[in-house]
Order: C-alpha cells, then sequence, then structure tokens
C-alpha cells in the first residue's frame, strides 16, 4: 500500500460562490480558506495547492458579532516613524469593505509560499455581482 501524493497539475478546480450578506465574517473566513485549501477533497496533500477557486459577494454586508464592529482595529505599520496606521471595523468597511474578508481568509491559510498561491485564487467583491459568471460557479450554503 502506498501513500497517495496529488500533483498540482492533475488537480481539476471547481468554482464556488460564497453570499457574504447577513452572513458572520469568521464563518464565511473558515469556509472560504477550507475550500482554497481544498480540505474538503479527498486527494488533499499538504504541501500542494488541491483547493479550488472561492468567489466572495457582498463583501459590504458581512456581520460582526458582540462590539466587534467599533472595538476590533486593524494595525498597519510601514516601518518609518509615525507610520503607525490604526482602524476599527467601521472606518475599513466605509473605506474597503472587501480586505475584512480578504484579511480574516489571509490569516486562516499557510504563511508561505504556498499560501500565498493559494490566497491568489480568493475574488472578493463588495456588491452582488462579479466578472466570473463564465466559469459557472457552484453556490456554499453556510450553516
Amino acid at each position: 500500500m502506498k501513500t497517495f501524493s496529488a500533483k498540482a497539475s492533475e488537480v481539476t478546480r471547481k468554482w464556488w460562490v460564497i453570499d457574504a450578506k447577513d452572513q458572520v465574517l469568521g464563518q464565511v473566513a473558515v469556509k472560504a480558506a477550507t475550500l482554497l485549501r481544498g480540505k474538503e477533497k479527498t486527494i488533499f496533500t499538504p504541501h500542494v495547492d488541491t483547493g479550488d477557486f472561492v468567489v466572495v459577494i457582498n463583501a459590504d454586508k458581512v456581520r460582526l458579532t458582540g462590539k466587534k464592529e467599533d472595538q476590533k482595529s486593524y494595525m498597519s505599520f510601514s516601518g518609518y516613524v509615525g507610520g503607525h496606521k490604526s482602524e476599527n471595523v467601521r472606518a475599513r468597511r466605509a473605506r474597503h469593505p472587501e480586505l475584512l474578508i480578504e484579511r480574516a481568509v489571509r490569516g486562516m491559510i499557510p504563511h508561505n509560499r504556498l499560501g500565498r498561491a493559494v490566497y491568489r485564487k480568493l475574488k472578493v467583491y463588495r456588491g452582488d455581482s462579479h466578472p466570473h459568471a463564465a466559469q459557472q460557479p457552484h453556490a456554499v450554503k453556510l450553516a
């Protein structure tokens, strides 16, 4: 009996669409990260990109629980003196709502070359339309 190891060139990739309208941010991110990584496939191999493409729509209507809308903050640092920038969820949602989902998913995938390749297959849009209709994405039902 030999251990099966998938090859990246032989993986068939599907397209999935997740509607984030009135869904909790963490649940949307977990489902997207699982599909991007390919963890639900029987051919999953940890060191190979076996995942699918994921399209997330209605990113501006995603929901957060508790008081995170005001209390959760996102910080960035440029490396220069005075280069510390911080904003809460409400400000980020007004400026660029796609970043909420993108950052949550990025934290759930590996932080290496494989993770960067997986992350490129994530497409997030603020409205309910997306330019990937030709790929015939399947709808994902969140619990």
